[in-house]
């Protein structure tokens, strides 16, 4: 008798222990849930990219520009309200910036250009990483969504300076000089070889 209302008083026991750690997984779970909530309403509300054109000169470019032009477009669509969502927005953005040096246009082919390109991939490749973290850091990726902003700032603005300085015209003998210039049209630098100086081989 004693030894079945002790086994009956264990299983009470084990019973309500059960269900308060039940209980206290639902309240944790409820209140992951709304931390969740609240990041994404964050991040959604800051999730605001320069998605037009700023310059006259990246304007035109979008023409020629393939790559240019679909990251643009890519940066224009809003992600819809789940995790999910931006993750997957994340990862197309990244593949699109990734795809930016790919075919940049001849008038643009500069280290000037090509730099602020792989500023502009960092950035977008930091963004898809912490977007995809299981706790995001909701401020660090809206100060990345503003750095990714200045980045294409920068980037329209450089571009514009080169087609401003390519309708500098040139002044008399200019050509010539930058031509004497050009190191891949030296002459190579080995030694000459006097077929007269007799040779150990």
């Amino acid at each position: 008798m004693k030894y079945s209302s002790f086994v009956f008083l264990m299983l009470v026991l084990l019973v309500s222990s059960c269900k308060d750690e039940v209980d206290n997984r639902v309240l944790e779970n409820k209140k992951e849930v709304q931390k969740q909530e609240v990041i994404l309403k964050n991040i959604q509300k800051n999730w605001n990219f320069y998605d037009t054109p700023l310059t006259e000169a990246s304007e035109k470019s979008l023409s020629s520009w393939n790559e240019f032009r679909l990251f643009l477009d890519e940066l224009s669509q809003k992600p819809k309200n789940t995790a999910n969502a931006y993750q997957r927005k994340a990862k197309a953005l990244s593949k699109k910036a990734i795809a930016l040096q790919d075919r940049i246009p001849f008038e643009f082919d500069k280290p000037q250009i090509k730099s602020r390109i792989a500023t502009l991939i960092t950035k977008v490749r930091m963004l898809d990483l912490f977007i995809h973290l299981d706790q995001i850091p909701d401020k660090k990726v809206v100060l990345l969504i503003s750095e990714i902003n200045l980045e294409l700032v920068s980037l329209q603005r450089q571009m514009d300076k080169i087609v401003e300085k390519s309708k500098i015209p040139l002044e008399e003998g200019e050509s010539e000089l930058r031509r004497m210039l050009d190191s891949t049209r030296a002459i190579p630098n080995t030694p000459i070889i006097d077929p007269n100086i007799p040779r150990v081989e």
